[in-house]
């Protein structure tokens, strides 16, 4: 059959009728009979193949799930190679002489998941084959998970279940043809942004500029420049002349976030714009035009900051013409549960982690905290609990005795990996700094991470640094930070028959 021996476990006629699971490559021809019995076995689907372009054909043909390849002379690299430009996604091991450093770091350079020496054994080819499959399922289910996460509406966190956000809603859905400025207000954190967004995207003037100012992060000495531009030489350092935000806003909409942070003095000039539509550039003679639709949003009570002489009245009656009031998190509890799903789901495809759900204390938790930083809090935690893969700083920033003694302080634990049952992380009861607290949770939280992970792949240094999503050199320096020497790290079991795969070339 070109070169392939017919050594395959499957039951049909044809053995080129399914892919194979573990496909092996070895020109040896005095390959040991103890490994060609493994081989079909009912441990897997695996064929053998002697032959540089059989093995080429049936790699091309009938995609295996795994490859181990015996890497002496540079035709074997030269395969590898081959193989890599098919399919990137297919993990090989790649298994090397005793002491052949230099084939070992070419065969890592060309492309191979992992590297090992003669004389291979069965239990590792075993674990090998495990892994990868594990790491193909963990990247279908976060593919369809990503695509999952692609059709959510973008706005799906701002409009949820309860009656507060099918207001708000109908109010967007109400006022959003119009062209009439909108004044949004709310606590930091509730999604004016999102509001603001949702209104644009709905409005006459969707695919125009969206162009969004942050008015509290300017500059006074900035800010005027910035909303409306300046010609050459208005000032030092201005060689050339540049547009402002009004400019590179026309027909479309402007967002002045925290509108209440604009400067007292500068407030008649966008008074002005509001009015009629015109403004000068700074250090210029001519006016400038623009059509633009305004939507504020402020977190700050603006009736008081008019009594208190902050914020001139004429502009917030121009601002305030329609009111929109987005609810903080802890008036909307019924969002929760969704709000979390859609955040863990976000983050676990952004950092390429596995998803689980949060457990039921978690989300118990999360239904009764306060949550003074909003959805951006929620966010937040949800993100970390993502990266970490622990539930214990969530629980302990959610529920410190001091604010909820109904949840035991002893009530902590990880999110499970993989059905495993995690480390609890111990803090030490004479720390009082939240920081401190922080890093030295978060510090054993990742060394136990990596500790089980490691343990879980058998020492594969590659494949666990593949399975937390960072990169190998991360992956050695953090278990050098964290003690998890070589030397400390789980030994796969000796095998009571050495299996050599090409040994005697």
């Amino acid at each position: 059959m070109d070169g392939v021996l017919n050594i395959t476990s499957l039951a049909a006629d044809n053995p080129d009728a399914h892919p194979p699971d573990l496909m092996v490559v070895s020109r040896d021809p005095n390959l040991p009979d103890e490994l060609k019995a493994w081989l079909t076995s009912r441990v897997c689907r695996a064929v053998l193949v002697d032959d540089v372009e059989a093995a080429l054909r049936r790699y091309r043909t009938a995609r295996p799930k795994l490859v181990a390849l015996d890497v002496v002379t540079s035709a074997d690299l030269a395969l590898l190679e081959q193989f890599r430009r098919i399919d990137t996604e297919v993990p090989i091991v790649a298994v090397a002489r005793e002491g052949s450093t230099i084939t070992v770091v070419e065969a890592m350079r060309l492309g191979a998941s992992d590297v090992m020496n003669a004389p291979v054994r069965p239990r590792d080819l075993e674990a090998a084959l495990a892994g990868a499959l594990a790491e193909r399922r963990i990247k279908r289910e976060t593919e369809a998970l990503q695509r999952e996460v692609e059709a959510q509406s973008r706005h799906l966190m701002l409009f949820g279940l309860g009656h507060a956000m099918a207001e708000l809603k109908n109010l967007i859905e109400m006022v959003a043809e119009t062209d009439v400025p909108v004044l949004i207000q709310g606590e930091s954190g509730t999604g004016k942004e999102l509001v603001a967004r949702a209104l644009a995207a709905a409005s006459n003037r969707r695919g125009k500029p969206f162009v969004k100012i942050n008015c509290a992060a300017l500059p006074g000495d900035l800010f005027e420049a910035e909303l409306f531009g300046f010609e050459r030489g208005a000032f030092t350092g201005a060689e050339k002349g540049k547009p402002g935000k009004f400019e590179m806003a026309n027909n479309g909409t402007i967002f002045l976030d925290e509108v209440g942070e604009i400067p007292l003095h500068l407030q008649a000039k966008l008074l002005q714009v509001l009015q009629d539509g015109h403004f000068s550039r700074l250090g210029g003679h001519g006016d400038v035009h623009t059509a633009v639709r305004i939507i504020a949003a402020t977190n700050r009570n603006l009736d008081q900051a008019v009594l208190d002489g902050q914020f001139r009245e004429d502009l917030h009656f121009r601002l305030n013409v329609i009111p929109v009031r987005v609810p903080p998190l802890r008036e909307r509890r019924e969002d929760i549960p969704q709000l979390v799903e859609l955040f863990l789901k976000r983050w676990s495809v952004f950092y390429k982690r596995r998803y689980h759900a949060i457990s039921p204390e978690l989300m118990a938790a999360c239904n009764v905290y306060g949550w003074p930083g909003n959805i951006r809090e929620l966010e937040n935690i949800i993100q970390g609990t993502v990266v970490l893969g622990t539930e214990v700083l969530a629980r302990r920033t959610m529920s410190p005795p001091s604010r909820n003694p109904r949840i035991a302080e002893a009530d902590v634990s990880p999110i499970p990996a993989d059905d495993d049952e995690g480390e609890s992380v111990a803090i030490d009861p004479e720390l009082h700094s939240l920081k401190l607290v922080s890093r030295q949770a978060a510090a054993q939280a990742e060394g136990a991470l990596m500790a089980r992970m490691l343990e879980r792949t058998l020492g594969n240094r590659k494949q666990a640094a593949l399975n937390l999503g960072i990169s190998y050199k991360a992956l050695l320096y953090k278990m050098r930070q964290h003690g998890l020497a070589p030397n400390r790290l789980p030994r796969r079991k000796k095998s009571r028959a050495p299996l050599a795969l090409g040994s005697n070339h």
